[in-house]
């Protein structure tokens, strides 16, 4: 099942403590297999008996401490709190796992007139602009954008020194585009 020490303060180590804890962390089992490392400290303080258990399973770590009168009910109710934290996490995994189906090639769309669909012909590029990219920050982009009669500005932004293209939006915000290479 994995490594589990269990620690006693200020009470009396006995077996059947023991392997009542031991019984009732083969939970853990069931979640991350055999690589756990389980650290129990049952301590007593006048009438009140403590439970705590720190499991350990490759990168996750759970902690619980529980609190009561008895003894026995410490442990169940640290035990549920670890059995809790562990069960979220591997929904948390189930839910963040990403689809490994391989991706379909992107679909062409005919942006032909309705009248020339029949044809099969691949678009022209009908008209090429070189465009010079100016340093400047992104406050001065908006602004250039603004003075200009276009709806876009190619610019390099003086902060990371990359090509950007801000442009106006439909909604009359702007728009910035960092393409990474």
């Amino acid at each position: 099942m994995g490594d589990i020490s269990v620690t006693f303060r200020h009470l009396e180590a006995t077996n059947s403590l023991r392997e009542y804890v031991i019984e009732k962390l083969s939970r853990a089992k069931k979640h991350f297999g055999d690589q756990n490392e389980i650290n129990v400290v049952r301590s007593s303080e006048k009438h009140r008996y403590t439970a705590e258990i720190i499991l350990k399973a490759g990168k996750i770590t759970a902690n619980a401490r529980e609190e009561t009168d008895d003894m026995y009910s410490a442990i169940d109710l640290a035990v549920d709190k670890v059995d809790r934290q562990m069960k979220k996490h591997k929904e948390k995994l189930k839910s963040h796992k990403v689809n490994v189906k391989p991706q379909k090639e992107a679909s062409r769309y005919d942006t032909l007139p309705s009248e020339r669909a029949g044809e099969s012909q691949q678009p022209k590029i009908i008209k090429t602009e070189n465009v010079f990219a100016k340093p400047m920050s992104l406050e001065e982009a908006v602004d250039q954008l603004s003075l200009l009669n276009s709806d876009f500005l190619v610019f390099i932004n003086d902060s990371n020194r990359k090509v950007n293209v801000i442009y106006y939006r439909k909604d009359g915000d702007y728009g910035l585009i960092e393409p990474e290479i």
